[in-house]
């Protein structure tokens, strides 16, 4: 059987741990693709000559060509500026949208079937233009947002009580800004609700330290933003679609209708297999949930309404 294909697209921290982790789980060959010359090779031969101490047959090229993505299976797009310490993800919006339309219209030029995941901030925005701009069915399109925002979660709730990582659960819905929801009442240890473990004034702290998380990593390198969990969870969304695995995981996703959002993209529990985005779960919020929800929804509208690509 032919191995599958996975394109990254940006070969900078974030693109090149993605390839990383991709190649360590073996879950396809995989192209480093980026514009500057030398870069994704280099990178790409550094992590083939790790191959024989991690014991992995992935094999991983680099390229500065679109041709050589042909017929990929799933497309991950990194690229973009990253942000700086004072930015906003919204700060980033009108660059990263250019390079994002080509980014994307040279992917489906080659590789019209693939399913896209897309990590460029600010996320979901860019998941919008990326649909717009690809005239991809939306299951087959999403971004980056729950994924890690629960993992940031998970591991602060982890962290705060001194219990395995494994045991700890969480989920995280709306935008993948400081607008997003964590959900406490779906948050759980080994199945336990942490509201019966922790304090509400620890829940709190937790929530809101979840919310800030990734502006809290760039405040401390002061010169990048962060790679490490980033890559890692778009590299389980990329496993759940190549192994259809079914998995039930947060992330930007085309909702049409659900949760009384339509025609646009917002973090919300899916599952994922085979088809990208098979079915969007409407879990019960409370009505502050909600509330919370809807002004996230609503910061996210007005970024994109911002952007003037059509609705």
């Amino acid at each position: 059987m032919a191995r599958k294909k996975i394109t990254v697209v940006g070969a900078g921290h974030v693109g090149a741990t993605v390839a990383l982790w991709l190649a360590i789980k073996e879950l396809g060959d995989v192209v480093l693709l980026d514009i500057v010359e030398g870069v994704p090779q280099g990178k790409s031969l550094d992590l083939m000559e790790a191959a024989p101490i991690e014991e992995f047959d992935s094999n991983v090229t680099g390229t500065n060509d679109y041709k050589d993505t042909a017929v990929s299976d799933v497309v991950i797009i990194t690229a973009g500026i990253p942000r700086k310490p004072g930015m906003s993800r919204s700060d980033l919006i009108n660059t990263n949208v250019g390079i994002l339309k080509t980014v994307v219209e040279g992917i489906v030029k080659h590789s019209p079937n693939a399913i896209i995941l897309v990590v460029t901030n600010p996320l979901d925005v860019m998941v919008y233009a990326a649909w717009k701009f690809s005239n991809l069915p939306p299951n087959r399109i999403m971004g980056l947002s729950g994924a890690l925002d629960g993992s940031r979660m998970r591991s602060f709730i982890a962290m705060e009580l001194g219990v395995s990582m494994e045991d700890v659960h969480a989920m995280v819905i709306g935008g993948h800004a400081d607008e997003m929801v964590p959900l406490k009442r779906y948050a759980t240890v080994s199945g336990v609700p942490i509201t019966q473990l922790l304090s509400p004034e620890r829940i709190d702290a937790i929530m809101a330290r979840t919310k800030k998380a990734g502006g809290e990593i760039v405040g401390l390198l002061k010169t990048g933003s962060a790679y490490y969990a980033p890559s890692a969870a778009v590299a389980e969304m990329a496993e759940a679609i190549l192994k259809d695995k079914k998995r039930i995981i947060p992330c930007a996703a085309y909702c049409d209708g659900q949760y009384g959002v339509k025609g646009m993209f917002i973090g919300v529990p899916v599952m994922l297999g085979a088809n990208g985005v098979e079915k969007i779960f409407e879990i019960e919020l409370d009505a502050n949930e909600k509330k919370e929800f809807m002004g996230s929804v609503a910061a996210v509208k007005a970024l994109i309404d911002d952007l003037k690509i059509g609705r």
